[in-house]
């Protein structure tokens, strides 16, 4: 009998195995990669909390999604650990999506270095702002502190409508700039100038609130561009007394937020949402 010829493997190209097309029919898909959210940590006990509630949403939006939480720094578990912890379980494959809202330090570097330190096969999502979402959150926390007017978010009783909002950041330059765009779509929800400014950084939030009122703004308000609170929430209260005015509180979780982390997670392996079950990262 004349044998059947075969196909030969292309270069760089591996066999089917379990999962793959044209595997054992008793093989069964490969399970997604791991979301790792990572979060930056804080000495305040309530951050972990708040974490704890972005991870709960994820995971309602996502069901049997494979979701774990990693610190950059002050808290546990810290992001080597959990990757060790996902390598040692002997999960192949995670996407860290970074719970910060603009290319800082941590996103540029230190993330990077502790995924090119693990063993896994990671991607690294991009942070979560800018976004529209992030500027919808923004204004419901501004307008649960009365300092905006709800038209467009949810419905409170509206005290008084400050006519100018400092967005205060932190993470150096680059996230006060990705912090200025969700800015411009805050501004255009509420129609009055929004500056962003950086709350780690001496002056310069009193620095923006002067731009303002230079202006025209008279009633400032301070909105935390923060999940919170990952550094001391006494910096944002001691920021609005310094100039003047009323904050609203943190981000935390937001609802939002949690399907936010979601896209970045779909976007980092190249897929839609709707086509993220099951699917393996390339």
């Amino acid at each position: 009998m004349t044998p059947h010829p075969t196909t030969p493997t292309p270069p760089g190209s591996r066999p089917p195995g379990p999962g793959a097309p044209g595997g054992s029919g008793r093989d069964r898909p490969l399970p997604p990669p791991a979301l790792v959210v990572v979060a930056h940590g804080s000495r305040d006990p309530r951050a972990r909390s708040t974490v704890r509630a972005l991870l709960d949403r994820v995971r309602t939006l996502r069901p049997g999604l494979p979701v774990h939480l990693g610190h950059i720094e002050l808290n546990e578990p810290l992001l080597a650990d959990t990757l060790a912890g996902l390598h040692a379980r002997g999960t192949g494959r995670a996407v860290l999506v970074p719970l910060l809202f603009g290319r800082g330090h941590h996103v540029k570097r230190d993330i990077p270095r502790a995924a090119a330190a693990s063993p896994l096969h990671t991607r690294v999502a991009a942070p979560l702002g800018p976004h529209p979402l992030l500027a919808e959150a923004l204004h419901v926390r501004l307008s649960e502190a009365g300092l905006a007017r709800a038209d467009r978010a949810r419905l409170f009783t509206v005290a008084t409508a400050a006519d100018g909002i400092v967005l205060a950041s932190v993470g150096g330059d680059e996230a006060v700039q990705a912090a200025g765009i969700t800015g411009m779509l805050l501004a255009a929800r509420l129609a009055v100038p929004v500056m962003a400014a950086a709350l780690d950084e001496e002056g310069s939030i009193a620095t923006v609130a002067e731009q303002l009122r230079a202006a025209g703004s008279q009633q400032l308000a301070l909105a935390p561009y923060l999940i919170g609170p990952e550094i001391d929430a006494s910096l944002v209260e001691e920021a609005a007394r310094e100039v003047g005015c009323s904050a609203a509180e943190a981000l935390g979780a937001y609802p939002a937020i949690g399907k936010l982390a979601l896209a970045k997670y779909t976007s980092a392996l190249g897929i839609s949402p709707q086509q993220a079950q099951g699917t393996p990262a390339g």
